[in-house]
């Protein structure tokens, strides 16, 4: 019988696959989505010019990570640059080019938001 549980995913996939106007699979699913946090082990100096770039951008808010914001964290700098390098991903329409930051970029498909910090995802 466990050669036929193994055996059963694939061929639900092949059933759906082989009904191509049954069922429409977009290239994400709904509530997936793709975030831009910094690299890990990216250099201080490359995580501050990330947020220094954003912020200084007028079509990107970085309240979220000024004092009394909900992702306020003065100690956690990537956390703070994840943020607002994921602001700035989202407000241009989620483009790979935009998460590049001169290599200090990723994207992530798991949502990284954490306790009150919620990352924004524009679908």
């Amino acid at each position: 019988m466990p050669k036929a549980q193994i055996w059963f995913p694939f061929i639900i996939l092949l059933c759906i696959s082989s009904v191509g106007s049954f069922m429409r699979v977009n290239a994400q699913a709904p509530g997936q989505g793709s975030w831009c946090v910094a690299k890990p082990g990216t250099p201080i100096k490359q995580l501050v010019k990330n947020l220094n770039n954003v912020c200084s951008n007028s079509s990107v808010h970085c309240e979220v990570v000024s004092e009394g914001g909900a992702c306020y964290d003065p100690i956690n700098l990537y956390n703070s640059a994840s943020v607002v390098m994921n602001l700035y991903y989202q407000n241009q329409g989620r483009q790979y080019s935009k998460c590049d930051f001169e290599g200090s970029g990723i994207i992530s498909v798991t949502d990284p938001s954490y306790e009150c910090c919620i990352y924004e995802f524009a679908k």
